[in-house]
C-alpha cells in the first residue's frame, strides 16, 4: 500500500471525523467540562423539607401541558416545599428545546429564570417558537419583555457556561436513567403525577407528613378554627 494511498484514507478520516463532531456538536450543544455543575433554579421556602424535581423540555407538549399546574402547586405549597427545574432537552425529536434552555439559563444568570420560564411555557408563546425554524427572535423578545440588557443576555445565552449547565443537567438526568419529559421527583423519588393539582397535592401531603410535618392546607385549617 503506497505512502499516498495512506495519506488520503487518513485525510478522508479527518474530514469525516471532523464533519460528524460538528453535527453531533450542533444537535446536542456540544461537550461539557468535568467541572460543570448542573443548574440551581429553585423556588420555595421548603419549611417542611420536602423537594420536587422536574426534569423537562421547554419543547415538550406534556411539560407544557403540567406548567400551569406546577406553578399552582408551588404557589399553594410555597411555604412547605421547594421546586426545582432541571433542564432535559429532547433534541432528537425536538429541534429548538436546547435554545430554549439556553434562553432560560441565559435569564437565570441575570437573575430572571422563572420569569423567563414562564414566558417560554407561556401557551401562546410556546405556539410561536416551538414552531418556528429560528426560535431566537422570540427569545430576545421575551428577554427585552423582561427588561433584560440584550448584549448581555446575547452573551450568556451563546456562552460555554450556559452550554455546560444545561450539559451538566442532562448528565444528571441520563444517570437516573430519564426517558422522556417531564419527569418528577419528590425527596429523591420518582413520582407519577397525573396532570392535576389534585394528583401533585395528595403525593406532596403525604410526603409532608411522612417527615412528621403538618401539611400546609391541614395548618391553615387549624389556624382559621382557632380563629373563629
Amino acid at each position: 500500500m503506497s505512502k499516498s494511498f495512506i495519506g488520503l484514507l487518513v485525510a478522508i478520516v479527518v474530514v469525516f471525523g471532523g464533519a460528524f463532531f460538528l453535527v453531533n456538536k450542533n444537535s446536542a450543544g456540544g461537550n461539557t467540562t468535568a467541572t460543570a455543575k448542573p443548574s440551581e433554579n429553585i423556588e420555595g421556602l421548603g419549611k417542611s423539607g420536602v423537594a420536587l424535581v422536574e426534569y423537562g423540555d421547554f419543547e415538550c407538549p406534556y411539560c407544557e401541558e403540567y406548567a400551569p399546574i406546577v406553578q399552582q402547586v408551588v404557589q399553594n405549597n410555597y411555604s412547605q416545599i421547594t421546586f426545582q427545574f432541571r433542564n432535559f432537552p429532547l433534541t432528537s425529536i425536538h429541534p429548538n428545546a436546547f435554545a430554549a434552555s439556553r434562553a432560560a439559563e441565559a435569564a437565570a444568570l441575570m437573575g430572571k429564570f422563572w420569569q423567563m420560564h414562564d414566558l417560554l411555557y407561556s401557551s401562546s408563546n410556546w405556539q410561536q417558537w416551538n414552531s418556528s425554524p429560528n426560535p431566537y427572535p422570540y427569545f430576545t423578545q421575551y428577554a427585552k419583555q423582561l427588561g433584560l440588557n440584550l448584549t448581555s443576555f446575547n452573551n450568556y445565552f451563546n456562552s460555554n457556561q450556559v452550554n455546560d449547565i444545561i450539559q451538566a443537567d442532562m448528565t444528571a438526568g441520563n444517570n437516573l436513567n430519564i426517558q422522556g419529559t417531564p419527569t418528577f421527583y419528590l425527596d429523591g423519588k420518582q413520582i407519577q403525577a397525573g396532570p392535576s393539582i389534585t394528583s401533585f397535592e395528595q403525593l406532596i401531603s403525604q410526603a409532608i407528613a411522612g417527615k412528621g410535618k403538618v401539611p400546609a392546607a391541614a395548618s391553615n385549617a387549624k389556624t382559621a378554627q382557632t380563629k373563629k
